[in-house]
């Protein structure tokens, strides 16, 4: 046979060979077809001639694939072109694909056995029974090389070289021989059976249990890992460690002149650090409260009481505390005194008792 045609295939598989990566496979049945030529080993003394084959197969992973196929040639000897010579078989053949995931081709190297019956006529001449026929067949193998497109448009196409060993050893042709080698080049087809396989969906990731420092349950802003006092009501005022903090706000100084209610000088500092404290912590809540002290009528009282109170509630909202948070301004007369001095000129006119105060709510 021509030994030069078949190293030039067995080199050019080779080189397109490239290394594969794995990936998730096809594992439909799907049927093959293809035709090509067959270069007869030039020791059988038979014309070279056209082949087709039938075939069956699957992957079996995602890199091999395993076919069984049928094939069929028809050669007539070079001597005796009257005569008849035909070859048909079958073989198993593994094939072993480098996949690239993204190429539209990927090569393959074939690997296969099988059992090839051949049909050959010759000249008895002259006996009254020529041309006689012999009828045997033997095993075979394969080895080639080749190129497959993927099932993404349906139908993938294949080409492929390879060289069979035919171990027929009783040729009437080529009495000499013990086996034959035949060159096969073909192209074909490889037709899926039923729908793509659908990729199962991701496994649903498995919960995990949040952490103490992700969760806060009395929503005081301090997580559950770092609160040391679970439970505190809403709208406390808490501290780093979730524990309530006292919050007091002083106006000690914030006092008035006798029978006034406007603001001293030395009222407006300590006003301001008070604003400052309800800035700090705005889910604070405060009453805004007025007092007078022991003289004068009530009710003259308890106006004079309520304008102190507006006083320093109109301060804080002029300076940014929105009013939603002050309760009042509310006026508590003389009924609340931090001094309880008699009603008589002039010691009831205790500074103590004019004042202001800012009574936390929450």
């Amino acid at each position: 046979m021509n030994k030069k045609l078949l190293t030039a295939a067995l080199l050019g598989g080779l080189a397109v060979a490239q290394a594969a990566s794995a990936q998730e496979f096809d594992d439909r049945w799907y049927l093959t077809g293809s035709a090509g030529f067959n270069f007869q080993d030039s020791d059988r003394g038979t014309e070279d001639v056209p082949y087709l084959a039938l075939g069956m197969g699957k992957f079996i992973s995602p890199n091999w694939s395993l076919d069984a196929e049928l094939n069929h040639q028809n050669p007539g000897l070079n001597s005796n072109r009257h005569l008849n010579w035909s070859q048909y078989g079958v073989s198993l053949d593994f094939r072993r694909h480098l996949i690239q995931e993204g190429r539209a081709y990927n090569p393959y190297f074939l690997f296969g056995v099988g059992y090839q019956r051949a049909e050959e006529e010759w000249d008895a001449f002259p006996s009254p029974d020529s041309p006689q026929q012999r009828e045997e067949g033997n095993l075979a193998a394969k080895v080639g090389v080749g190129l497959q497109t993927t099932f993404d448009s349906r139908v993938a196409v294949r080409a492929e070289v390879a060289y069979r060993a035919d171990f027929d050893d009783r040729s009437v042709n080529a009495p000499n021989e013990d086996w034959f080698g035949d060159v096969l080049a073909s192209i074909g087809l490889v037709i899926p059976l039923g729908p793509a396989p659908v990729a199962a969906p991701p496994p649903a990731p498995t919960p995990v249990a949040p952490s103490c420092a992700d969760l806060d349950d009395d929503g005081d802003g301090v997580n559950n890992c770092d609160d040391r006092c679970p439970g505190t009501p809403a709208g406390t005022i808490v501290g780093p460690d979730g524990c309530p903090v006292p919050v007091s706000i002083d106006l000690k100084g914030v006092n008035f002149d006798f029978d006034k209610a406007t603001l001293r000088p030395d009222a407006l500092a300590i006003l301001g650090e008070a604003t400052e404290i309800l800035r700090r912590y705005p889910e604070l809540r405060v009453e805004v409260a007025g007092h007078t002290d022991l003289c004068g009528p009530d009710d003259y009282n308890q106006k004079l009481s309520e304008r102190r109170a507006k006083t320093v509630y109109d301060y804080l909202t002029s300076n940014g505390i929105d009013a939603s948070r002050l309760a009042g301004p509310i006026g508590y007369g003389e009924s609340r005194p931090l001094e309880p001095t008699p009603q008589t000129l002039p010691g009831c006119k205790s500074e103590t008792n004019r004042r202001t105060e800012l009574n936390v709510q929450n």
